[in-house]
């Protein structure tokens, strides 16, 4: 899989957030972890990608609400 730029906004006690971690690390793919719980500019990004849900995640300029291992797949190429 190619190096694209991987943000996760997440939040402690989300499962589908913990399954995303685990997809990431599991896969050596680098990501940055964003804690909507405790920082607030996350929080503020989150909410300015339309999205009040975690996990969300941002792979270079597309934004997937949720989960979805085999759209990650996708994106990631």
């Amino acid at each position: 899989m190619s190096q694209k730029r991987v943000i996760l906004y997440s939040q402690p006690g989300c499962p589908p957030c913990f399954a995303a971690k685990h997809f990431f690390s599991s896969r050596e793919i680098p990501f940055e972890y964003k804690d909507v719980t405790a920082d607030p500019k996350a929080l503020q990004e989150l909410m300015d990608l339309n999205s009040q849900s975690t996990p969300t995640i941002v792979v270079d300029n597309e934004v997937m609400i949720g989960f979805d291992m085999d759209r990650l797949e996708h994106l990631l190429g």
